[in-house]
């Protein structure tokens, strides 16, 4: 079995960006998460990973850095970031018939460094506000 830890041979940014989310959500789903979209794109945004932890939507950002040279993973998510985030998420929740104002939903921000030896998962990162 490959491990999903080692260094991708991709040859595109989004070979690699599939590759982590991929380890991402083994991660999430190993700590009890269960898988219910992903790469979920719309005109506003796109959201790398959705799953459900009990009766919660979480929205996942996976962000990666080879090194911490010039910053953090979770670093990357700026407000500008954040906001595109919250709007293709109530768009999501809304093509599902869910209401944004009456379902449970968060925000959480997975930030892979180390070829993803180090894997860091920040829930509730990004407030709505």
């Amino acid at each position: 079995m490959k491990q999903l830890w080692t260094t991708p041979k991709a040859t595109n940014k989004r070979q690699i960006g599939n590759h982590y989310e991929a380890l991402a959500k083994r991660h999430l789903t190993q700590q009890g998460l269960i898988e219910v979209a992903d790469n979920f794109n719309a005109k506003c945004g796109e959201i790398d990973l959705i799953m459900r932890d009990l009766e919660c939507i979480v929205f996942i950002e996976v962000k990666y850095r080879q090194n911490r040279h010039f910053g953090l993973a979770q670093e990357m998510v700026t407000a500008s970031k954040a906001r595109k985030l919250q709007k293709t998420a109530t768009l999501w929740l809304m093509n599902q018939g869910l209401s944004p104002y009456t379902t449970e939903f968060r925000f959480d921000i997975v930030a892979i460094h180390n070829n993803g030896h180090d894997i860091n998962w920040i829930q509730n990162a990004i407030t709505q506000g």
